[in-house]
């Protein structure tokens, strides 16, 4: 009898697996700012990113995405080989040196990346005058898919944020 407990015990112990997924939530609504290197263009890609301790959540946007003039429809940028989002885990906090650096820091490193696979981004844009543009980014449908093929889906992302461009 004391064998069968042991063997179930052990079983049960054992069988689980939880997949080593240690990402449980993803939230940077509480973060505003939106970080770039240089000034935002309206003619080349853009790589926009959102930090918050040791995360960062990054966007590239394609070419002409960003417009200098008001929008009456939302754009919408499907993620594919053309727009990115790809979410970092770090060894430790990271800053927009980072990202910014011509050689990046050999510190933090990248302790997880994880690509989307699906989603949209839309872009509104308003005039503020005659020359500055606020354009609001927001996500949906964004889902991440990990190394071994878990989804991602609890994201709290859905607005990305505000930034402003001028002629």
């Amino acid at each position: 009898m004391k064998k069968c407990i042991g063997i179930i015990l052990f079983t049960l112990l054992f069988s689980c697996n939880d997949g080593d997924l240690e990402i449980e939530t993803i939230d940077f609504n509480s973060i505003e700012t939106i970080q770039y290197c240089d000034e935002i263009s309206t003619t080349s890609s853009n790589v926009l990113f959102k930090i918050n301790g040791d995360e960062a959540l990054i966007i590239e946007l394609p070419s002409e995405a960003i417009k200098n003039e008001a929008t009456t429809e939302d754009i919408v940028i499907e993620v594919d080989e053309s727009a990115s989002v790809i979410y970092r885990v770090f060894s430790d906090d990271v800053s927009s040196s980072y990202f910014c650096d011509d050689v990046p820091p050999v510190s933090p490193t990248v302790l997880t990346e994880v690509n989307a696979e699906d989603g949209q981004i839309y872009i509104t844009t308003v005039a503020v005058d005659s020359v500055t543009f606020e354009h609001t980014i927001a996500l949906s449908g964004i889902s991440l898919v990990t190394d071994d093929d878990s989804r991602i889906t609890d994201l709290s992302i859905n607005e990305f944020g505000v930034i402003t461009t001028s002629l």
